[in-house]
């Protein structure tokens, strides 16, 4: 009798207890513009990204990661959303995602985590720029309605020297990195870790480099010496069978402009130095999250909004369907997790974002979500997965990531088929290939069957 009342006991504690375990705290870094160029990933041998790299060591590293769309807007409000460009219609940039009668009424991540008790709380780019969305923010820095701080600029623009381009510019500043917009937002969200918080907290850390312009203190460029920058590899032919939508997202002009002001090597240490100071931001509050009381309780993923392309296939920015323009990064870490360091070969979506960190802290699923709670994977890194990854960028135009296959189906139906194992650059096309219309077919099934047209545009 003893021992059974004993028991009951026990049991009546451990249900106790358990009912009483704080929910997760959510740290949610984006990354603006950042393709595969960090050490982890080793998309370039000289890029300089020890925080990256250390925390890529701590958590699940998705090395296949793509996102919604290759443009900052559609990507990030998919993202926060969880729902298709396809879906919503937003496609481009200046599409106020708001305005969509998708997203009208959408509860947003954040949203989602304040209807459960949560503080969500922010600073800088987390949504686009030109729709910061208050609504979704108990606080933000420096405002609500103002993501991230401005940045200094050079007296004497462009620094590069390449006329009526805007913000395709780099090169280093005289300034300290304390004046630098995302070290100012390291800085804030470093400070909110350091504080004790009543309700767990969603907290957004939004880092605009290696976005352009591709300015940072004179130190930073030192680092990176000019006579040793190693340009990506360029195939002079490779446009010749990518069909005419293909080549229409390429802007032509910047390509013109990098080789005809002898840019190139110019251009790719101003990408890897923007890298590098971000990186030294992110040491900042990733240090600050260990020094705290929350480090024990507090899940972190880190992702980028889409690729970036530095000359490959002739192109520079994102705003294309290729590999480079799509893939991105993208790493959890569950606190107390044994499984650290480990990497996920298999295709994923940053939509699938959303549904993992509530399955994470253990809410309700959000039934408008599109993508894929990523959990399993978690547990089980090379498990079979056979969800495709789809990025869009623009109505009807998409890409399929699966397996070792990219296939790009455009709105005029023209195609593009690469096996990513044996053509790591996407130089050949297969798509007409005879024996290859098997593998495209079943990839093809695979593309949105929902296409709206897009939402109202600003300009």
């Amino acid at each position: 009798m003893f021992h059974r009342l004993l028991l009951i006991i026990l049991l009546g504690s451990s249900v106790h207890s358990h009912a009483q375990e704080p929910r997760p705290n959510i740290l949610f870094i984006c990354v603006d513009d950042l393709n595969d160029w960090a050490g982890y990933l080793k998309g370039h041998p000289q890029s300089i990204t020890p925080n990256l790299d250390q925390f890529a060591k701590e958590g699940i590293t998705f090395t296949r990661a793509y996102c919604p769309a290759p443009a900052c807007n559609p990507s990030r409000a998919a993202i926060m959303t969880g729902v298709r460009p396809s879906t919503s219609g937003v496609y481009i940039n200046p599409q106020p995602w708001r305005k969509s009668p998708v997203l009208a009424d959408a509860e947003t991540l954040p949203q989602y985590f304040r209807r459960h008790g949560y503080k969500a709380l922010g600073s800088g780019k987390v949504f686009h720029g030109r729709y910061p969305d208050p609504a979704s923010w108990n606080a933000y820095w420096p405002a609500l309605d103002q993501q991230r701080p401005v940045d200094p600029a050079p007296d004497d623009l462009p620094v590069n020297g390449i006329p009526n381009t805007r913000h395709f510019d780099w090169g280093p500043m005289n300034v300290g990195k304390e004046e630098m917009g995302d070290w100012q937002v390291a800085d804030w969200v470093s400070s909110q870790l350091q504080q004790s918080h009543e309700s767990p907290f969603f907290l957004a850390c939004g880092f605009f480099r290696p976005h352009l312009p591709w300015y940072a203190p004179a130190e930073y460029f030192d680092r990176f010496p000019l006579d040793k920058i190693v340009l990506p590899k360029v195939m002079e032919s490779d446009l010749d069978d990518i069909p005419q939508p293909g080549l229409d997202m390429i802007n032509m002009k910047d390509h013109e402009n990098v080789t005809r002001y002898k840019q190139w090597k110019k251009a790719v240490q101003g990408y890897l130095v923007s890298i590098h100071f971000m990186d030294d931001c992110l040491g900042k509050v990733l240090e600050a999250l260990r020094a705290s009381d929350h480090a024990g309780n507090t899940i972190v993923v880190l992702w980028s909004d889409h690729g970036w392309n530095l000359g490959e296939k002739h192109h520079w920015r994102k705003f294309a369907l290729w590999e480079n323009t799509t893939r991105t990064n993208l790493i959890i870490k569950r606190p107390g997790s044994m499984r650290m360091g480990l990497q996920c070969d298999q295709p994923v979506n940053l939509l699938d974002v959303y549904p993992t960190l509530l399955s994470l802290a253990g809410l309700p699923p959000n039934d408008k979500n599109e993508g894929t709670d990523l959990t399993p994977l978690l547990d089980h890194p090379n498990m079979q997965w056979l969800t495709p990854s789809i990025t869009t960028h623009g109505k009807d135009n998409h890409a399929v990531r699966l397996g070792n296959w990219r296939y790009i189906h455009y709105a005029d139906a023209s195609e593009e088929l690469y096996n990513l194992k044996s053509d790591v650059h996407e130089w050949t096309n297969l798509a007409d290939v005879e024996a290859y219309q098997d593998i495209k077919a079943q990839l093809k099934k695979h593309l949105p069957s929902v296409n709206v047209d897009a939402t109202m545009v600003d300009r």
